[in-house]
């Protein structure tokens, strides 16, 4: 079997070409293409669907936690505890204020940050937690937002990966102070270009979000603030649309593939091979499907030559990229490092189908045995 995507997205476009399409059209009709009316009907559905009371449609995912570190009014000689173990926007927004990233180390089982560690990493300067959901599911939110409480620091849930995830009975984004989230195309929601969103319940935050989301501006040519240009175009809130409405369903079969994947993989465990695991009252939206393997080359080359893509997320921790290394405090990371080495993705998405999630499951049974 050839040219299995990683990733398939022309499926999912033809599943909603019609809505769409209809969708665009408006937009072209309108020309209101920079904060549209789509962009304020897209917003009161992802706040809805999330269950917040705020939500906002930008950029990116991280301009959504930029202007996010921005409304809390964190910069120059504040640090902010990540997890070593994720992709570089999450050091880099802090970097991007004036601030300073701590990097911790991350749970071997889960692959989120280390509740152990966050208490290593205080000092005097500490003023946040930005935690990450790896791969498609929560950290432990309670006590992440515990933990905060006592020490007075402010907590930004980076759920880039996890939206539409479940956590006690929450989505996901609704797990803290604010949550952000990534509408690149291979996210879980995606659009057809960058986007991202934030979602808070505080009336004083939002508005400021959406301040600094327009330069700054409080009407117009009037600023309160340093601002960005952080504004999502309505053409995207358009796409966005319709594929929110899909996405219960997506996320359904996101699972079962999941699912299907680990029964099918249970007999590699004596073999050094570790399959995904679920924390108790954690859905996930599973953007990524991840094992961990030996040889990890090896394997990718025995796929890849049978026509199965794989992907390496990430294969460096953020503390050890040339550009972090000096700029941040590190704490001990080898559970971060370890991952580094031996993480691999299959391809994970809604559309699959069962003859070519055989294949894979086939190919990925004979190149580990």
């Amino acid at each position: 079997m050839k040219n299995i995507p990683f990733i398939d997205l022309k499926a999912q476009y033809h599943a909603l070409r019609d809505p769409i399409q209809d969708r665009i059209q408006k937009v072209l009709e309108h020309g209101q293409y920079i904060m549209g009316p789509e962009v304020e009907e897209l917003e009161k559905k992802l706040a809805e669907f999330v269950g917040c009371k705020h939500a906002l449609a930008v950029s990116s995912g991280t301009d959504a936690a930029v202007i996010s570190l921005m409304a809390l009014g964190i910069g120059p000689g504040d640090e902010v505890i990540v997890p070593a173990f994720s992709f570089v926007a999450t050091a880099e927004v802090v970097l991007l204020v004036g601030a300073t990233p701590v990097f911790v180390d991350i749970e071997p089982e889960t692959y989120n940050i280390d509740l152990k560690q966050m208490e290593k990493a205080l000092s005097p300067k500490t003023k946040a937690i930005h935690p990450v959901s790896l791969y498609g599911q929560t950290p432990d939110m309670d006590a992440i937002n515990a933990f905060a409480k006592k020490h007075a620091l402010y907590v930004i849930e980076d759920a880039a990966q996890s939206f539409g995830a479940m956590y006690k009975g929450k989505r996901s984004c609704n797990l803290s102070e604010i949550g952000v989230t990534s509408f690149f195309p291979a996210k879980p929601l995606g659009c057809y270009g960058d986007g991202g969103g934030i979602f808070t319940n505080r009336d004083d935050l939002a508005e400021a979000m959406r301040e600094i989301r327009v330069h700054g501006q409080k009407s117009r040519y009037y600023h309160t603030r340093v601002g960005v240009n952080g504004r999502l175009d309505t053409l995207q809130c358009a796409i966005l649309i319709p594929k929110l409405e899909r996405f219960p369903w997506e996320l359904e079969q996101r699972t079962a593939r999941a699912l299907r994947y680990t029964r099918a993989f249970k007999e590699l465990e004596s073999k050094g091979v570790v399959t995904p695991t679920l924390a108790p009252n954690c859905t996930s939206a599973w953007a990524q499907y991840t094992l961990q393997v030996n040889n990890r080359e090896q394997f990718q080359k025995k796929l890849q030559d049978n026509g199965v893509p794989t992907a390496v997320h990430y294969p460096r921790t953020m503390a050890d990229q040339p550009a972090y290394a000096k700029v941040g405090r590190i704490l001990e990371i080898p559970v971060s490092r370890r991952m580094a080495e031996t993480v691999v993705s299959l391809p994970m998405y809604p559309d699959m189908t069962d003859t070519i999630q055989d294949y894979i499951i086939e190919q990925t049974l004979k190149a580990l045995s």
